[in-house]
């Protein structure tokens, strides 16, 4: 989108109510429908076969659009209007192979090169994590390696599951050893629960990854957290990666593989509203299984995730245009 041009909103919910019409995320238009190019493109990946427990998350992206319906335009929180800010379109799904891991992480690689060879950045819906090993990979071509934050109740380092390199446990071990992470700045955020052996740790530490649990971040509280996450990052370009398991399953029921004493999405909120000055170039949010769910307590604390990681994106990317005029 020019800087002269305004970007397309959502449908005004003053004269169709919420409950009609397609769910698009936040009821956006479709990438079709503003000339095939966006600022942010949201995008889903109804993809789990890399799941190890519960499955169901192929079907998360579309229960986070349906959750999104009741999203509005200004987001008071951080002081934005985000879709009016930015071109941001849903841009459909990345269909890809459900009984060839190998070959669905290759698509989804492809498919998010095109996006973002467009000019775009990407909020993806997934889909199980493994999806974040190809995402990586594309953002990395572009940006090269990135700074992570990984908000998850899980490591995702480990290195196989009954032999297959890619799985939704792998995906952050993969992407050290290809070398599309900045190794210098990598956080995990939320992590808890019983582990393999304590050599999950170390290795995990070998490879770079600082460790915020949820109990640092009850003791700690979401503002100090986030200083320290951004004082981590500084102005490397920053990749966010949320598995909504790092949510407490009192505010996320929904998921693959559930473990007590998680966040609250109050906090999760807020500590990505902490990170707004971060030089975020695409994100993610998965492990959404509305199969678990009830109410859509995940579907809408997922939606409203999605939200404050779009108007970060949003507002950065009005804030370059602003700078170069």
């Amino acid at each position: 989108m020019s800087s002269n041009e305004t970007p397309r909103g959502p449908v005004d919910s003053s004269r169709i109510p919420r409950y009609a019409g397609p769910a698009t995320y936040a009821r956006l238009p479709r990438l079709d429908e503003v000339g095939g190019t966006t600022d942010i493109a949201v995008v889903g990946v109804p993809f789990d076969t890399g799941v190890s427990y519960r499955p169901g998350a192929r079907f998360g992206g579309n229960a986070i659009r349906e959750a999104s319906r009741l999203l509005r335009p200004y987001n008071p929180a951080q002081d934005a209007s985000p879709f009016a800010l930015a071109q941001v379109a849903d841009a459909g799904d990345i269909a890809a192979n459900p009984f060839n891991i190998n070959e669905a992480v290759e698509t989804i690689e492809a498919a998010a090169d095109d996006l973002l060879g467009s000019g775009a950045r990407m909020m993806t819906l997934g889909g199980d994590h493994t999806i974040a090993l190809p995402l990586l990979r594309s953002v990395a071509k572009k940006h090269g390696p990135v700074a992570l934050l990984h908000f998850d109740a899980h490591l995702d380092t480990w290195d196989t599951y009954f032999g297959a390199e890619y799985t939704h446990g792998t995906p952050f071990r993969r992407a050290v050893e290809e070398g599309i992470l900045d190794t210098e700045a990598l956080s995990h955020v939320g992590t808890r629960g019983p582990l393999y052996g304590k050599k999950d740790l170390t290795d995990d530490e070998k490879m770079g990854f600082g460790i915020v649990t949820s109990a640092d971040i009850y003791r700690r509280g979401a503002d100090e957290v986030a200083d320290q996450l951004r004082q981590r990052i500084g102005d490397r370009p920053l990749y966010i990666s949320i598995d909504i398991d790092c949510l407490d399953p009192a505010h996320a029921p929904g998921t693959g593989t559930p473990e007590a004493g998680g966040m609250t999405s109050r906090e999760l909120l807020e500590i990505l509203r902490g990170l707004a000055s971060c030089n975020l170039v695409s994100a993610d949010v998965v492990e959404v299984a509305p199969a678990y769910d009830h109410a859509e307590i995940t579907a809408v604390a997922a939606s409203h995730t999605a939200y404050e990681l779009t108007t970060i994106m949003s507002r950065q990317i009005a804030a370059g245009r602003a700078a170069q005029q």
